[in-house]
């Protein structure tokens, strides 16, 4: 790092590689496909930090079993909540800075814009391997006020999430042209619930068309990344906040999560 990088970067001074996890609508697993990438990351040796700018619905604590802490201050701002005891995973969420967790987050741009502002500045992360920033659905003012206050620091690119259905891969063929529109390197796509994990004989059925985002991925010349499976499995570790990779280490869906992980870190770290 050269001279003086450390004063213009601040809190993300430190932080090797940050990648945006985005998707065009809502319900297609953004936060899991996030959580679970944070986790595989973590198993592979990895510091990782996970900051939620989702603020309207801020899942990922509870989807790390972290529940509602006290956050703290330092000297260089808020100090992020580490879900073990070797600090290898971070995680800073505008659920813990909400007074009553039932409470809706009913503000207007500016507010929303300022509170983006802090979270991605005011954050002491100190080293990181990887910083990935979960983002709301959509292409609007949260996610320009999110590029503005990283442009000090290089963003790697995004990583698009879709179901495989023409919806969803319509919805993202929009935030593809957000990506081109902004700057942002389309680093991969990946398609989430793609096929049922039955949880009695393991066979994979689609339930959903599939291949969708595979296609789009050719049709727009981006990488694509893998499919997971929809897998009763991953969906109640996500709900009841256990490590999916520890619980499940020889399962298909868990197989498909370390691939696409290992797809990106190699991308990442041969830039």
């Amino acid at each position: 790092m050269q001279a003086g990088a450390e004063d213009n970067y601040g809190n993300l001074a430190l932080v090797k590689h940050v990648v945006l996890v985005l998707s065009g609508k809502g319900g297609v697993g953004k936060s899991t496909i996030t959580t679970e990438l944070a986790l595989a990351f973590k198993h592979a040796g990895k510091k990782v930090g996970i900051l939620d700018v989702d603020l309207c619905g801020p899942s990922i604590p509870r989807m790390l079993c972290v529940g509602r802490p006290d956050v703290h201050q330092c000297d260089s701002g808020w100090v992020p909540v580490y879900t073990d005891a070797q600090k290898s995973l971070a995680l800073m969420s505008i659920g813990f800075l909400m007074e009553d967790p039932d409470e809706a987050v009913i503000w207007r741009g500016p507010k929303k814009t300022a509170m983006i502002a802090q979270l991605v500045s005011d954050v002491a992360w100190g080293e990181l391997d990887v910083l990935l920033v979960d983002t709301p659905p959509g292409t609007s003012d949260e996610h320009l006020a999110v590029l503005e206050n990283l442009r000090k620091h290089r963003v790697d690119g995004a990583v698009l999430v879709t179901t495989p259905q023409a919806v969803s891969t319509g919805d993202v063929r929009r935030e593809i042209t957000f990506c081109k529109k902004t700057g942002v390197r389309i680093l991969g796509i990946v398609e989430n619930m793609s096929g049922f994990v039955c949880p009695h004989c393991t066979e994979c059925t689609n339930i959903f068309s599939k291949g969708g985002g595979e296609e789009l991925a050719k049709l727009t010349g981006s990488v694509f990344l893998g499919s997971v499976p929809l897998d009763p499995l991953l969906s109640a570790s996500v709900e009841e906040g256990r490590d999916f990779a520890e619980s499940f280490p020889n399962s298909a869906t868990f197989s498909s999560i370390s691939s696409i992980s290992q797809v990106l870190l190699k991308s990442l770290e041969n830039d």
